[in-house]
C-alpha cells in the first residue's frame, strides 16, 4: 500500500472518495483544502460523452465568469487597422498589432493567456495553428475571439471571459476562480460554466453526455459531483 504523503493526510477526514458532493459543498471544500502558501486556482474537469474525433461532436465556446477569474489576463489581439490597435489597447490588450506581432508569436513566443484577431487577419493567424492550438489559444469565431470589434472582445476578457474546448480525451477544464474567493463567489461562477458545458451538448451526441464532474483546488484532492443530478439541475 502506497504511503499517504503530508498533504493526502491533511485531507483524510474531510474528504470522502466515495461521496459526491453538491457545488455548493464541493466550493466550501475546495477552499477548505487549498492550503498552499499561494492562491491556489479552482478548477471543474468534466467527462464528457463525445469523440472529440468527429467535427459534429465537438464542445467549445466561451463563458463569462460572473466574478472573473482571479487572474490578470494577458490578451494580444491580431489586427492592422489603427482603430482597431488603439480600441484593443486601450481595453487593456498586452500587445496588438499585425504582422511583427505574427512574426514573434510564430518564433515562439507565447506568454500571453488570451488571443483575439479581426478577420482580416485570420490569413495569418491560421498560419499559427501549430503555436497556438496545442496551447488553446488559436481565436474562434465561435467563442468570440474573431470579430472586427476587438476592443469590445479584448474588455470580456478582462472582466472575465474565458474560453473552453474538449481536449482528445473529451475532457473539458475550466478554472472557476481562486481559493482567496468566497464560497457564494465560487459557486455562482461554477454554476454559469456547468450551464455552460450543458447547453454546449452538440446534436451528435447520443447517450449521456455528462460522465464526471470534478471540482478541485491547485494542490487539494478532486470532489466529484453527481452527473446525473448535475444534469437534471442546469440541463
Amino acid at each position: 500500500m502506497a504511503k499517504l504523503s503530508k498533504r493526502q493526510k491533511a485531507f483524510e477526514g474531510k474528504v470522502d472518495p466515495e461521496k459526491t458532493y453538491s457545488v455548493e459543498e464541493s466550493a466550501a471544500l475546495a477552499k477548505e483544502c487549498a492550503t498552499s502558501k499561494f492562491d491556489e486556482s479552482i478548477d471543474l474537469a468534466f467527462y464528457l460523452g463525445v469523440d472529440p474525433r468527429h467535427a459534429d461532436q465537438m464542445v467549445r465556446g466561451s463563458v463569462s465568469l460572473p466574478h472573473g477569474t482571479g487572474k490578470s489576463m494577458r490578451v494580444i489581439v491580431f489586427c492592422k487597422q489603427e482603430e482597431q490597435i488603439k480600441a484593443a489597447l486601450d481595453a487593456g490588450a498586452q500587445e496588438a498589432g499585425g504582422e511583427e506581432l505574427f512574426q514573434k508569436v510564430q518564433d515562439g513566443w507565447t506568454d500571453f493567456d488570451a488571443c483575439v484577431a479581426a478577420p482580416d487577419m485570420m490569413a495569418f493567424v491560421g498560419r499559427l495553428g501549430k503555436v497556438l492550438g496545442p496551447r488553446g489559444l488559436m481565436p474562434s469565431p465561435k467563442a468570440g475571439s474573431v470579430t472586427p470589434n476587438v476592443g469590445e472582445a479584448v474588455g470580456e476578457i478582462m472582466k472575465g471571459k474565458i474560453e473552453f474546448r474538449v481536449d482528445k480525451n473529451a475532457n473539458v477544464h475550466v478554472a472557476v476562480g481562486k481559493a482567496s474567493f468566497t464560497p457564494e463567489q465560487i459557486i455562482e461562477n461554477a454554476e454559469t460554466v456547468i450551464s455552460t458545458i450543458m447547453k454546449a451538448r452538440p446534436a451528435a451526441c447520443k447517450g449521456t453526455y455528462l460522465k464526471a464532474c470534478t471540482m478541485s483546488s491547485t494542490m487539494g484532492p478532486g470532489l466529484h459531483m453527481d452527473p446525473a443530478s448535475l444534469t437534471g439541475q442546469y440541463k
